[in-house]
């Protein structure tokens, strides 16, 4: 399924650029702090699912009409004073639930970057299959709000943008699956909060761990090279995270985060090995295969084959193979 990936980056001059400051959503502004409204606005789409990361320098007003039929997923990242939704009070890295059909009432008193998801209720299944709550319609559509753990996130604030910024510098290069890939990691940013908010769910039937393993190695030798996110897999085999994890470290030792990492990195090695001279860099590869942050992968690529991608890009067009044993260090 193609994923049309597009990205808008612009600059705010006035209150009035934040009526679209969700995209696909019209949002009535009112601004509150004195002097010119200046900060940027980033939209990224794929296929019909949306992210918006806004910034800005004064306090606003902000009201979403209750005609919207769609779900909208927000996550403060910054702010230099106080926050309110509703009448709940945000902290940088907390979620909010903006159910579809509900007017939605926000006031930030100062400068502030957020950023918001914006959903269809049908897709719910197909991002969240492995968590029945999260896969239920009914489970969005009460307004929420959902106080972020420290660790979680931090992580989420410094990946969005990062996830933006990334996409437009590969746009035009990025494959329709590596696009949903990054769908997913979005997806999973924004509502990681919200996940680890719930109480533990250990209901439903878990096969015997190395059944599973084999299950979900014969799907990702089924769908070839592309990345594959975790959520995909839970959805798939209908799995918690939670049952997943258990398995896999039963099995491998590691979770299936880690696995996964694993098979993307073989993936990378094989293709830096086998594309022609100059016609890949090592960026554009991490970024198909779901890495945003070179130099983090570059350290995980080191770790499992003793080299660095661009030693085995080199080797390949200087004509000579890696050593062996420098993949066992």
């Amino acid at each position: 399924m193609a994923q049309r990936l597009s990205i808008n980056i612009s600059n705010l001059d006035g209150f009035e650029g934040m009526h679209h400051g969700v995209k696909g959503s019209h949002v009535d502004v009112m601004q509150l702090g004195r002097g010119r409204l200046r900060g940027s606005l980033s939209h990224v789409g794929i296929g019909d699912f949306s992210l918006s990361i806004g910034s800005f320098n004064l306090g606003l007003r902000t009201q979403r009409i209750s005609s919207d039929d769609r779900l909208i997923v927000g996550m403060l990242l910054d702010a230099e004073d106080r926050v309110t939704h509703w009448s709940f009070d945000m902290r940088p890295s907390d979620v909010l639930v903006i159910p579809p059909l509900v007017e939605h009432d926000g006031i930030f008193h100062g400068a502030s970057t957020y950023a918001a998801v914006r959903l269809d209720l049908a897709q719910l299944g197909s991002v969240f299959g492995g968590d029945a709550r999260l896969s239920d319609p009914t489970h969005w559509l009460q307004k929420n709000h959902f106080r972020a753990n420290d660790a979680i996130g931090m992580v989420a604030t410094r990946r969005l943008p990062q996830i933006i910024s990334n996409l437009a510098r590969h746009e035009s290069v990025l494959s329709d699956d590596a696009a949903e890939f990054w769908k997913r990691a979005i997806v999973d940013c924004m509502t990681g909060t919200i996940v680890n908010s719930l109480p533990p769910d250990d209901r439903g039937y878990l096969p015997s761990a190395m059944k599973l393993v084999r299950r979900v190695e014969d799907y990702l030798d089924t769908v070839g090279p592309r990345p594959v996110h975790i959520s995909e897999i839970c959805a798939e085999f209908r799995l918690s995270r939670r049952g997943l994890h258990r398995a896999f470290h039963e099995v491998f030792g590691i979770g299936p985060v880690t696995f996964l990492r694993h098979k993307r990195l073989c993936a990378i090695h094989s293709m830096l090995r086998e594309s022609a001279p100059g016609k890949v860099t090592v960026g554009e590869v991490a970024m198909q295969q779901g890495f945003i942050e070179l130099g983090r992968f570059a350290q995980y690529y080191r770790n499992l084959f003793g080299e660095y991608p661009s030693e085995t890009l080199r080797g390949k067009r200087a004509g000579v193979l890696p050593s062996s044993a420098a993949a066992f260090r």
